[in-house]
């Protein structure tokens, strides 16, 4: 069967917040899957901050997104066409398939998904990527022991939300920072302890009150000014497990570091970077996890679901920078 797909290209590499000129909209043909080969149907493509650090030409962790390139992202959809033995169509899997309709896939880092245990956006959020680098962040960096104060930036979205209820669940007094009444309320209802409004500015009083004692595990998602507020109210012994640094993804010159990083000599603190693929053989122990405590209503996972198909990505993905979710970020094809 004949098909066209919709993918989105990088064009150019952006200065600062990507506009525009920085995608290319495309219709391919779909090939037939060959030997060992299927085909998937994208339903929802999954929009992390990271895919913004994605379209810089610098040394990372994985290679930049090339000019021309589909763009990378982890997305979940159902086998429409198989040649491959372990795939069959109807399953529902997950993937790095790329902004796109379809994808051609050989198996290779392709998850087929329980339905029955939960939705696909779900597996995207909770018990995907973002789940599994809470989890891991939270447990193997951070450290958290019950009792501890743990402190959590961007707590209302994919990978701080679920930061904060497995924090809850290990028995920590916890404290979200989030922006704006109704992410501070919605951080409430979860039954967070302590919820900061960044928006309220005066970031490092407002830590100061929240955490008199001081705070064991710093859960990073921000960076910048928040970052310099947490290393000023330090607990004795504290570990800041790095995740990510948000408030500075589209900054066109190189941000202004840590400034108080000196507090972490006086209180004997720790401070470390992280990346979630250095656990991928230690997923089931996550998803596991999570599972549970989905299942005992301990945690629970949000998705806001963006419709435009394709089309829309540009304009999804700069929600991410400006807050427009609760939870996970995904778009719908």
């Amino acid at each position: 069967m004949s098909r066209s797909s919709q993918e989105i290209r990088l064009a150019e590499r952006p200065q600062g917040r990507p506009s525009g000129r920085t995608w290319e909209l495309a219709t391919v043909d779909v090939p037939e899957p060959g030997a060992g080969e299927f085909i998937v149907q994208i339903e929802q493509i999954s929009l992390d901050p990271a895919m913004r650090g994605w379209l810089n030409d610098v040394r990372s962790y994985v290679p930049p997104v090339g000019i021309g390139e589909v763009m990378r992202a982890y997305a979940g959809g159902r086998v429409i066409a198989s040649n491959h033995a372990d795939f069959a169509v109807g399953d529902a899997v997950r993937g790095l398939f790329g902004v796109r309709e379809y994808a051609v896939s050989d198996g290779k880092g392709v998850d087929r998904l329980d339905l029955d245990v939960a939705p696909m956006a779900t597996w995207l959020g909770a018990l995907g990527m973002p789940g599994m680098t809470a989890y891991f962040g939270l447990t193997d960096v951070g450290r958290a022991q019950p009792g501890e104060t743990v402190l959590v930036s961007a707590a209302a979205g994919a990978v701080g939300s679920v930061v904060a209820q497995l924090a809850k669940a290990k028995g920590c007094r916890v404290i979200g920072v989030a922006g704006g009444p109704d992410k501070v309320a919605w951080l409430r209802d979860l039954g967070l302890d302590d919820v900061i409004d960044r928006k309220e500015g005066d970031l490092l009083r407002q830590v100061r009150r929240a955490a008199p004692d001081g705070v064991d595990v710093y859960f990073d998602n921000v960076g910048g000014e928040l970052l310099d507020a947490a290393l000023a109210n330090l607990a004795r012994g504290a570990r800041i497990a790095i995740c990510g640094a948000i408030s500075t993804y589209n900054d066109e010159t190189l941000a202004e570091g840590p400034r108080r990083y000196m507090a972490l000599l006086v209180f004997r603190a720790s401070m470390q970077g992280f990346l979630v693929t250095d656990y991928l053989d230690r997923y089931p122990e996550g998803i596991e996890a999570i599972s549970q405590l989905i299942g005992q209503r301990r945690l629970v996972a949000t998705e806001t679901v963006l419709e435009g198909g394709v089309a829309a990505f540009p304009d999804a993905l700069l929600g991410l920078f400006d807050g427009v979710n609760t939870g996970k970020l995904l778009l719908k094809t």
